[in-house]
C-alpha cells in the first residue's frame, strides 16, 4: 500500500507542481446533485483518482488553471483523467486515458509561486464521450459511471471483503504502523465496490494496474482485483521487514564489536601495552614524512592519514585509505638516477649494442649533450617508426644503458580503457593508479626511461580514448603535473624520458604525433644484416645452443643465401630463427659424438633449413620489346619488378593485369596518354593506338601492387613495344610521372638501389629530386652502379634503349666524397 492511510506530503506527481497523499473518507453524499454533462478536464499524472478519495492537489500549468477557474465559476465539478505518460508536460486529448473520477473542488487557495492548491474529493466514475475543446483548457462531454448495487452480500463476496481487510491489517503491521482508526474505517464499510475503492486508493500500484481497477464497472470483480494486488503488497511488505531485521542485526553487531575493541584499546592504555595498529600508524606517518612529496601532496598525504587514524582498522574504507596512502609512500617523489654524461663512453655503449643506425645514436648523443650544458631541460619525447624486428624496443633499453637511468617498458597494444593511463577512481575496493604511475613505481626513481610500446595499435571505446589520455603524458608543456585519477594529486613527468614505438603512423592520432618526434628505422639492408649477423647473432646462438667458439664455421655468402632464400623481412627475427635452426642441428652433431668445427657451406643449407623459401627475379641476358625493370619498396626491402607490355589486334582498349592498385592503375593510363602525346617525336605511327589494344602485365599476379612509383618503368615498356625496340637488360628505374612529362620523385631510394644491385643492374635511372637519398647508401655498394637523375620523360627513353651508348644521359658517380657526406 502507499503510505497506506498516511497523508504525508509526496513529491511532485501531477501536472503542474505535487500532490499530498489522498486521505481516506469514510463518508459518502447518498444524495449527489446532478453532474453537468460537460466538464471542465484536470489532467494529473502518476496518480489516479478513486471514489471517496479526498487529496490536495498543486495546480500549476496554465490550462489546468483556467479549468479550476472554470469549474469554480460553475459547478465546482471537475474531470479528473490520468496521463497515459507522465513525461508530457503539455498533454492533449490522446496522451489521457478515457475514463476518469468526477470531483468536487471543496477548498481552493493561491500560492505565492503563482500556483493554486485545491482540495479534491472523488464523487463519481465517468467516461469521456467526446472533447468538446481543448482551448483555454480542456473540455469533455461525459458519461458518469454510477456505481453498481450489490443485491445481497454473498458468502464468497463476505470472504472477499473479509481477506481484503485481515490483508490490509497485515500490511499495516508489517510496516510498524498503528491501524486500529484505520481498521475501524475499513470495518464500517459493508458495501464490496466502495472497500475496493477505499483500499485501492492506498495501494502502491503502478498507474495502468490502477486504472484498470478504476474501469472497472463490477464492484465484485473490482474487489477480487484489489484482493490480488494485496497479496502481492503482503509479501512485499514481508520481505522489506525481513530485510530491515537482517540490517538491523548486523548493525547492532558491528556496534558491539566497535565498544569492545574501544574497551580492548583502553586496557591495553592501561596496562601499558601500545598495539600493533597504532605502530603502523607511527611507521606510516614516518615514512610519509620521509617520502619527500611536494606541499601540496604532504597537505592531502595527512589529511587521508587523520582520516584513517580515526576509523575502524577492519573497515573497507580504512583499507583503501591505507592502500592509498601506501603508493604515496612508494613513489619516487624526489629520488632520481644521475645521468651519465660522458659522450665517448656513451657512444661507445651504443656502438656496442647495435650496429650502424647512426642517426638514432646521433639523436642520443646530441641530447646528452644538451643536458650536460642545460641540465634543466626537459625529457624528449623520441618515436621510433619501422618494420618489426628491426630493434626498437632493445634500442629503447640501449639508450637507457648509456645514459645510466632505469628501463620500464610499457606495451600499449589493444588498449582500450583510459583508466589504464590515468587510474582508477579511488571510489571501490581493488581501484589502483594507471600503467604510468605503475611504471614510475617500478623503476623506482623519477626519472627513468619509459618504453611506449606499439602506440599505433591503442584502441578505444565506450571506456574512453587512451591515445587522448596519453596527450598530457606526452606533452613536456603538461606533464610536470600530470594527475592520475587515482592519486588525485600532481606528479611531475617531466624528467621522464618517452620512448615511443611503432609500426606505421596511420593509426596514430594527429595531435598525439604533434607530440613527438619521429626517428625512422626503414629496416636493414642485406650487407648490414651480414654484419648484424656475424657481429650479434652468430655468437649469441652458438652460445644459447650450447656449443663453443670456433665449432660452427660459416661464411658471409652462406649468410647472405640465407638471408635472401629462407628470410624476407626488414628485420631480423627470421634470420636470427635460422641461425639458430642451422647451431641446433650442429648441436645434435656434437652430441652424438662428431668432432667440431663444422663448416656450414651453400650446398649444405637445403639439407639443413630445407628447400629455398623465397626466390628472386633473376636478370635475364636480353629484354624482349615490351619488357623493363622497375624498382619497388616493400615492408622487407627493395625488390625488381618486371612491368610486361603487349599489342594485339583491337579498337585502342588498354587492359591491365597483375593484381594492381589503384594507384598503379592511374600511372598507366597516364603513361599511355603521354605515349600518344608524343607519338611523333617517339617515331611511334599514330595509327597503332587506333588499331591494337594494349596489354600492361606485372608478374606475379596473386601479389597485390600498388604505389606512386611505377610510372617510368610503364612509359618505358610502353615505348619499347610500340616501336618494337627492347630495352636494356642491365638498367632498373623508378619514378613517377605526370602528363606533362616530369619526373616526381618517389621514396625508397635506398632500398630500391640496393635492391638493383643484389640483381646485377649495372645502372639505375631514378628523379633528380632523389638524388640526396643516396647519401644513406654505403660508399661500397654505391660503387657498383651508376646512377642517372632526370627530371622529364623524354630524359629516359635515350638512356633506357638497349642500342644506345652508355654515355647517354648524365650518368652521377656514385661513390663521389659529395653523395657521402652526411
Amino acid at each position: 500500500m502507499d503510505n497506506e492511510f498516511d497523508p504525508k506530503e509526496s513529491p511532485e506527481k501531477i501536472a503542474a507542481g505535487t500532490h499530498e497523499a489522498p486521505v481516506a473518507s469514510e463518508s459518502e453524499d447518498k444524495n449527489q446533485p446532478d453532474i453537468p454533462s460537460e466538464l471542465p478536464v484536470l489532467p494529473v499524472r502518476d496518480i489516479v483518482v478513486f471514489n471517496y478519495m479526498i487529496l490536495p492537489l498543486f495546480v500549476g500549468r496554465d490550462k489546468s488553471v483556467q479549468a479550476v477557474d472554470a469549474a469554480l465559476n460553475g459547478s465546482r465539478y471537475i474531470l479528473v483523467l490520468t496521463q497515459k505518460d507522465e513525461k508530457i508536460d503539455e498533454p492533449g486529448p490522446d496522451d489521457l486515458y478515457r475514463v476518469g473520477t468526477v470531483g468536487m473542488i471543496m477548498r481552493m487557495l493561491k500560492m505565492p509561486d503563482g500556483r493554486l492548491k485545491v482540495l479534491v474529493q472523488g464523487l463519481t466514475r465517468a467516461r469521456v464521450k467526446d472533447f468538446v475543446s481543448t482551448d483555454p483548457f480542456h473540455l469533455a462531454s461525459i458519461e458518469v459511471l454510477p456505481e453498481r448495487d450489490t443485491k445481497e452480500i454473498t458468502l464468497e463476496q463476505e470472504a472477499m471483503m473479509r481477506a481484503a481487510r485481515e490483508q490490509s491489517e497485515k500490511i499495516l503491521s508489517l510496516r510498524g504502523m498503528a491501524s486500529a482508526d484505520i481498521m475501524a474505517v475499513l470495518n464500517s464499510v459493508n458495501e464490496p465496490g466502495r472497500l475496493a475503492d477505499l483500499v485501492a486508493s492506498n495501494l502502491r500500484m503502478r498507474v495502468e494496474e490502477a486504472q484498470r481497477l478504476l474501469e472497472c464497472e463490477d464492484p465484485i470483480e473490482r474487489l477480487r482485483l484489489v484482493n490480488e494486488q494485496l497479496v502481492k503488497e503482503a509479501e512485499v511488505a514481508a520481505m522489506q521487514a525481513k530485510i530491515q531485521n537482517m540490517a538491523k542485526e548486523g548493525m547492532d553487531k558491528a556496534q558491539k564489536d566497535f565498544f569492545l575493541r574501544e574497551q580492548m584499546k583502553a586496557i591495553r592504555r592501561e596496562l601499558g601495552e601500545g598495539g600493533e595498529e597504532s605502530d603502523e600508524l607511527d611507521e606510516l606517518k614516518e615514512a610519509l614524512d620521509k617520502a619527500g612529496m611536494p606541499k601540496e601532496v604532504k597537505k592531502e598525504s595527512d589529511k587521508q592519514l587523520k582520516r584513517l587514524t580515526s576509523m575502524h582498522p577492519d573497515s573497507s574504507e580504512a583499507g583503501v585509505i591505507r592502500t592509498y596512502l601506501d603508493w604515496l609512500v612508494d613513489l619516487p617523489w624526489k629520488k632520481q638516477s644521475k645521468d651519465r654524461l660522458d659522450i665517448k663512453e656513451a657512444k661507445r655503449i651504443l656502438d656496442e649494442d647495435h650496429f650502424d643506425l647512426e642517426k638514432v645514436k646521433e639523436r642520443i648523443l646530441e641530447y646528452l649533450s644538451v643536458r650536460k650544458l642545460n641540465p634543466g631541460m626537459k625529457g624528449p619525447i623520441l618515436c621510433f617508426v619501422g618494420p618489426p624486428g628491426v630493434g626498437k624496443t632493445s634500442l629503447g633499453r640501449s639508450i637507457a644503458r648509456a645514459l645510466g637511468r632505469k628501463f620500464v617498458r610499457m606495451s600499449l597494444g589493444g588498449m582500450r580503457d583510459e583508466a589504464e593511463i590515468r587510474g582508477h577512481r579511488r571510489t571501490y575496493i581493488g581501484s589502483m593508479p594507471g600503467r604510468v604511475v605503475q611504471s614510475i613505481k617500478q623503476a623506482g626513481t623519477r626519472n627513468p626511461v619509459i618504453m611506449l610500446d606499439e602506440i599505433d595499435k591503442v584502441g578505444s571505446d565506450f571506456r574512453g580514448d587512451p591515445s587522448s589520455a596519453l596527450l598530457e603524458v606526452l606533452d613536456p608543456e603538461q606533464n610536470f603535473s600530470f594527475s592520475d585519477h587515482y592519486l588525485n594529486v600532481p606528479f611531475d613527468l617531466s624528467k621522464v624520458m618517452f620512448i615511443c614505438t611503432a609500426n606505421i603512423l596511420d593509426t596514430i592520432p594527429p595531435p598525439l604525433l604533434d607530440r613527438m618526434e619521429l626517428i625512422r628505422l626503414p629496416g636493414y639492408t642485406e650487407q648490414e644484416k651480414i654484419k648484424i649477423a656475424r657481429r650479434y647473432i652468430l655468437p649469441r646462438q652458438i652460445k644459447e645452443n650450447g656449443l663453443e667458439e670456433g665449432d660452427m664455421v660459416i661464411s658471409d655468402q652462406v649468410l647472405s643465401r640465407i638471408i635472401r632464400d629462407y628470410t624476407r623481412e626488414a628485420g631480423l627475427r627470421n634470420l636470427e630463427r635460422e641461425v639458430g635452426s642451422v647451431a641446433r642441428k650442429l648441436a645434435r652433431k656434437k652430441a652424438e659424438g662428431e668432432i667440431p668445427p663444422f663448416r656450414v657451406t651453400v650446398a649444405a643449407l637445403e639439407k639443413l633449413l630445407g628447400p629455398a623459401q623465397f626466390m628472386d627475379d633473376e636478370r635475364e641476358a636480353e629484354l624482349p620489346p615490351g619488357v623493363a625493370v622497375g624498382l619497388a619498396w616493400t615492408p622487407v626491402g627493395g625488390a625488381i619488378l618486371h612491368i610486361e607490355a603487349a599489342t594485339l589486334p583491337g579498337k585502342g582498349g588498354l587492359q591491365l593485369t597483375g593484381k594492381l592498385g589503384d594507384v598503379m592503375k592511374e600511372s598507366a593510363q597516364a603513361a599511355l596518354t603521354y605515349a600518344k602525346s608524343r607519338a611523333r617525336e617517339l617515331g611511334i605511327n599514330p595509327e597503332v593506338f587506333e588499331k591494337n589494344d594494349i596489354h600492361i602485365h606485372v608478374p606475379a599476379g596473386a601479389t597485390p601492387k600498388d604505389g606512386p612509383s611505377a610510372g617510368v618503368t610503364l612509359v618505358t615498356a610502353l615505348i619499347s613495344v610500340l616501336t618494337n625496340t627492347p630495352v636494356a637488360n642491365d638498367l632498373a628505374m623508378t619514378g613517377e610521372i605526370t602528363l606533362r612529362g616530369r619526373v616526381m620523385p618517389v621514396g625508397g631510394i635506398k632500398e630500391k638501389v640496393l635492391a638493383a644491385v643484389a640483381a646485377g643492374m649495372k645502372r639505375v635511372i631514378i628523379p633528380g629530386h632523389n638524388m640526396k637519398d643516396l647519401r644513406d647508401i654505403p660508399r661500397d655498394l654505391r660503387g657498383r652502379v651508376k646512377v642517372y637523375p632526370v627530371e622529364r620523360i623524354d630524359e629516359v627513353w635515350p638512356i633506357a634503349r638497349a642500342d644506345a651508348p652508355h654515355k647517354e644521359g648524365a650518368a652521377v658517380e656514385p661513390a663521389s666524397e659529395e653523395a657521402d657526406t652526411k
